[in-house]
């Protein structure tokens, strides 16, 4: 008896190391499947029930079951017979799975027609059409609750949960948001726009059903394999498997980490954090899969000791082959890993995702499945970014619809700018976390992949990485956006300022961003990056002063230093020229232009000397233009007794004092502007104020103009700066009631034009 034993574990060691299920008699196959539990679902007996998932989990190299594929002719909208009766979750619960299949055509036709209109994120929607329709089929939201990772893909969950009617207004201004967003609708458990967080939501609303003892507890985290490289999903999961806390988290893997995929970068052109091909074919074939639940359903006919043995190969087969990056990292952490599934096919979903749902155990479980990016549409899938983010688009070719012959914008004056040094300079290197596109570093990593680091969604590890660069005597430029530099603040304060290692931020995205939102703003990097000494602040009024600031930033080797500028284009030589008194035939190229001594700022506009009042208007920024027109607004009437001197900061760290005293002595008022919050540049000038002692006499009256202390809406950039009461005609209105001259600027407020939405901006 103890030799046949003997005999059948050396046919497991066989199968699991040698990968060969064919050693193993024909009777024993049948025996896997014949003991596996039997599954039922909603439409009768599973198609799992009786039979291993392992050839369910294993083909995803078949046929997949999503409808009709659409063609790139197929742009005219099409009757949608099955969606129209859908107005909520509910109403999926009676279709048959023909019916669920139409849906999820439908459904994705529907999103790409509607965000043809209005932009947006594209792509990740059409890849998990099939998912959400098979998790609202099978889960029952909102008790039931689902978590969206960065939400980006949130747009066929929001057409399944009552807001279909409401996607004209997708990202607009007093719209529906481009994310879950709780106050919108209670389908929406968890709000998000930024990465790696769904599971530490999921884990947490389950914990909290458990305490308050609720009837059903079912959590779920869809999250992405971009999302996963952040360290707080793992972070998350360590903490659920150590509780052994009820949970599903869902892998999607698209694999598409950074955008676009395929930036060249000192590792290559694979993306971040993505499964190794390798990984994903080993985990994902049939005898693979096969040989596993073969082990398993065994291993119970096998004496104790050689239960656990089996247990063991089992884990070092996937180790083997997979490393880190498998299954057996997820189950080390406490998950029982399930997968991988093909995440477009709803016939095999659904009845997984019932037996998930089903389950009495609290054993949190990772469901991995397979999608791709821009699934069903030919334009996305053949797009290097797999149309990520769009502007309005032509749906029967792909072709966004852009401005002709727009100046750069201020990112690729920063690409162009950085390559310059590059050239020049090999101890040059670029690094962002996951957004070569949005920060122009795929660019430099065309001419410099050696030096191009993408780190994936990992700012805190970013920041710590440029500051051993640093160490070392490279010139790191770290690109991030101001939203998403919040994520690694402790290691800007930690690693790099407090040890004084040059680290240069380039903080892409400052101010208001337009359609993304109140998640994507970055209002707030001058206030919590002002709060720290020995860091220079720097903002540019235009493309030139970027170029300047870019150099400043790599000549200063002693400290850190930041460079905020905004999301949009830069003005051209006439508009210059026009506005800031330049004398420029063509925009100069980065070798053209110098660095700026460190702390200097420059007077635009001076005040007539003849005028009775004199108002200082001093900004930070971009805002820079819209001082210039308020400027030319109170300028307008021959007969004003107002005098207006525009200055430009330049620096926030370290502040012009000489500048400021002479723009203190010499004005009534000093208005300061700035693309930020409450707590930034006006807050460090009235400090510098009040500290030296120049508003004391009380003939200087100030006013800092902020970003006001709310979170802004989605919409249009100028619509948000209206809002913001940043425009022209709100900082000349400004300086007519300081002067205590309400009539005048609520005259001005009136006749002047409400600003326009613009084109549709996205991340």
């Amino acid at each position: 008896m103890s030799s046949m034993r003997l005999t059948v574990a050396a046919c497991v060691l066989l199968a699991l190391v040698g990968n060969i299920q064919g050693f193993l008699p024909a009777s024993l196959h049948a025996a896997s499947f014949a003991t596996s539990p039997r599954l039922f679902s909603k439409h009768g007996p599973s198609p799992l029930a009786g039979r291993s998932l392992a050839p369910l989990l294993a083909d995803t190299t078949r046929q997949r079951s999503a409808g009709p594929r659409m063609q790139a002719s197929d742009y005219v909208p099409k009757p949608k017979p099955v969606l129209d009766t859908v107005n909520f979750p509910s109403d999926l619960k009676s279709l048959s799975m023909a019916q669920l299949k139409q849906l999820s055509y439908e459904l994705r036709w529907e999103v790409i027609e509607s965000v043809s209109k209005t932009g947006g994120h594209l792509s990740s929607s059409l890849g998990v059409t099939e998912l959400t329709v098979a998790l609202h089929y099978v889960f029952d939201a909102p008790v039931d609750k689902i978590v969206w990772d960065v939400a980006h893909q949130c747009y066929p969950h929001k057409m399944l949960t009552g807001r279909r009617s409401r996607f004209p207004t997708l990202r607009q201004w007093n719209g529906m948001s481009g994310f879950t967003k709780r106050k919108e609708s209670e389908f929406d458990c968890f709000g998000a726009g930024h990465s790696s967080t769904s599971i530490s939501a999921a884990l947490g609303m389950s914990v909290g059903k458990d305490l308050t003892n609720q009837r059903s507890n079912n959590c779920i985290a869809v999250i992405g394999d971009g999302a996963i490289t952040g360290g707080m999903a793992y972070e998350a999961m360590n903490c659920a498997g150590y509780l052994n806390q009820r949970l599903i988290v869902i892998l999607n893997e698209n694999g598409q980490v950074s955008l676009p995929t395929g930036t060249p970068s000192a590792a290559g052109v694979v993306p971040a954090g993505a499964l190794s091909s390798s990984t994903a074919q080993l985990l994902s074939s049939r005898p693979f899969q096969d040989a596993r639940e073969v082990a398993k359903t065994i291993s119970g006919l096998l004496p104790q000791d050689l239960q656990k043995v089996t247990r063991k190969i089992d884990e070092f087969g996937r180790g083997f082959f997979s490393g880190e990056e498998g299954a057996v990292l997820f189950e080390e952490l406490g998950f029982y890993y399930v997968g991988p599934v093909d995440g477009h096919d709803i016939e095999n979903l659904i009845p997984i995702l019932e037996n998930l749902r089903d389950s009495p155990s609290n054993k949190p479980v990772l469901l991995h499945v397979k999608t791709e990016k821009g699934f069903g549409y030919p334009p996305a899938l053949k797009a290097s970014d797999k149309m990520h983010g769009v502007g309005v688009f032509d749906v029967s070719t792909g072709v966004q619809k852009k401005p002709k012959n727009a100046p750069p914008t201020f990112t690729s004056i920063f690409a162009a700018t950085l390559c310059s040094l590059a050239r020049e300079d090999p101890t040059v290197v670029g690094i962002t976390a996951a957004m070569p596109g949005g920060t122009g570093l795929d660019q430099f990593g065309k001419f410099f992949p050696k030096r191009t680091f993408d780190v994936g969604i990992a700012e805190q590890h970013a920041v710590t990485f440029a500051a051993g660069m640093a160490v070392e005597g490279l010139k790191p430029f770290c690109a991030i956006y101001s939203t998403f530099l919040q994520r690694g603040y402790d290691q800007v304060v930690h690693d790099a300022v407090i040890q004084r290692l040059p680290v240069r931020l380039m903080i892409d995205r400052a101010g208001l961003v337009g359609n993304d939102g109140p998640t994507h703003h970055g209002c707030f990097d001058l206030a919590y990056l002002g709060t720290l000494p020995d860091i220079v602040i720097m903002a540019p009024a235009d493309e030139i002063e970027l170029m300047r600031m870019i150099k400043t930033s790599y000549m200063i080797d002693d400290k850190p230093s930041a460079v905020r500028y905004p999301r949009g284009n830069g003005y051209g030589a006439e508009a210059l020229n026009k506005l800031f008194g330049y004398d420029l035939t063509e925009v100069p190229k980065p070798e053209q232009v110098s660095p700026l001594p460190v702390g200097v700022g420059r007077i635009i506009r001076k005040a007539p000397k003849d005028k009775k009042h004199k108002v200082a208007i001093l900004s930070l920024g971009t805002r820079l233009v819209e001082a210039v027109k308020a400027q030319r607004m109170l300028a307008s009437d021959p007969d004003s007794d107002i005098g207006v001197t525009v200055a430009d900061a330049r620096f926030m760290k370290p502040l012009d004092e000489d500048l400021i005293r002479k723009l203190a002595a010499e004005h009534d008022v000093l208005i300061t502007v700035e693309e930020g919050a409450i707590g930034g540049f006006g807050e460090h000038v009235l400090h510098f104020l009040a500290m030296g002692g120049l508003l004391d006499q009380g003939s200087l009256k100030v006013r800092p103009m902020v970003i006001p202390d709310q979170f802004v809406e989605a919409g249009g950039q100028n619509q948000q700066y209206e809002y913001a009461g940043l425009q022209a005609k709100h900082i000349a209105a400004t300086v007519l009631r300081t002067l205590q001259r309400d009539g005048q600027a609520l005259e001005l407020l009136a006749s002047a034009p409400t600003a326009a939405a613009g084109a549709p901006t996205v991340a």
